[in-house]
């Protein structure tokens, strides 16, 4: 990889303790990186999910949404829950408190996911996002494919079965 510096944040999603929650690391500004590039931080970041902003002029952003891609260690995610609810808290609390929207739309593989922030009466006007600030999202409905019969259930589970005992592993103990 080339040498270059890229900031990246990294927090704890669904907790108001640190250390606690799910930790997401977000690249707020991945332009300039590609595939490989971003795996690779990924790899090293080592978490479950690492995100990757690509920043659009101020039109694109308002019709498309802001572009972000998601990575676990081993590939590239269309969608997961908490780096999309992280990732769009992280952008709403980095906004001036004029110009914070409800609502942050994410352009991710699974196409675009609206996310909407309603912060505590009590906290109003907090620009910490520490738990003060509730997200919702709604994402797509799931999509499935041809179902497997069960038949075909069986026969892979037998298949499984009898490649371990080939390999001469087994459930058993030693005192069986």
């Amino acid at each position: 990889m080339p040498r270059r510096t890229y900031e990246f944040i990294q927090l704890d999603v669904f907790t108001q303790t640190p250390l606690a929650g799910n930790p997401l690391a977000i690249f707020p500004d991945a332009r300039g990186l590609n595939d490989a590039e971003m795996q690779s931080l990924a790899r090293e970041m080592n978490l479950s999910e690492t995100t990757f902003v690509f920043p659009r002029d101020a039109a694109t952003e308002a019709r498309e949404g802001k572009k972000v891609r998601i990575f676990t260690v081993e590939t590239e995610l269309p969608f997961a829950g908490h780096p999309t609810l992280g990732t769009a808290l992280y952008l709403y609390a980095s906004e001036s408190n004029q110009k914070k929207p409800a609502e942050i739309t994410l352009d991710l593989k699974a196409g675009k996911i609206p996310v909407r922030f309603t912060a505590k009466s009590e906290n109003a006007g907090c620009e910490r996002a520490d738990g003060q600030v509730f997200g919702e999202m709604r994402q797509r409905d799931p999509e499935f494919g041809t179902p497997f019969s069960r038949d075909d259930v069986g026969a892979s589970s037998e298949s499984r079965l009898m490649k371990s005992l080939l390999n001469g592993q087994s459930n058993r103990s030693p005192q069986d």
